[in-house]
């Protein structure tokens, strides 16, 4: 455990954005899976999957070539499906 207070600082703020980070992460898994499985309403399923994957590159989760990538097989399917 540091002893200098900005340090203590530090690992709170840490342990905060690392929660924060997995949530996050585990509710992009989540849509995407969602995405992919969908039956019916596969359209509206893949639009919110590429928001989500939008919001992740903006907000540091995921590099922009994996958002791009992804982005572009959930189109794909889409695409594929109607």
């Amino acid at each position: 455990m540091p002893n200098i207070k900005s340090a203590k600082k530090r690992v709170k703020v840490n342990a905060t954005k690392a929660a924060a980070n997995k949530a996050r992460k585990s509710n992009l898994k989540t849509v995407l899976k969602n995405a992919d499985n969908a039956v019916e309403n596969k359209e509206e399923a893949i639009k919110v999957a590429i928001k989500r994957v939008d919001q992740a590159c903006a907000k540091g989760l995921m590099h922009k070539n994996k958002a791009a990538r992804k982005k572009s097989q959930l189109a794909k399917k889409l695409n594929a499906a109607g």
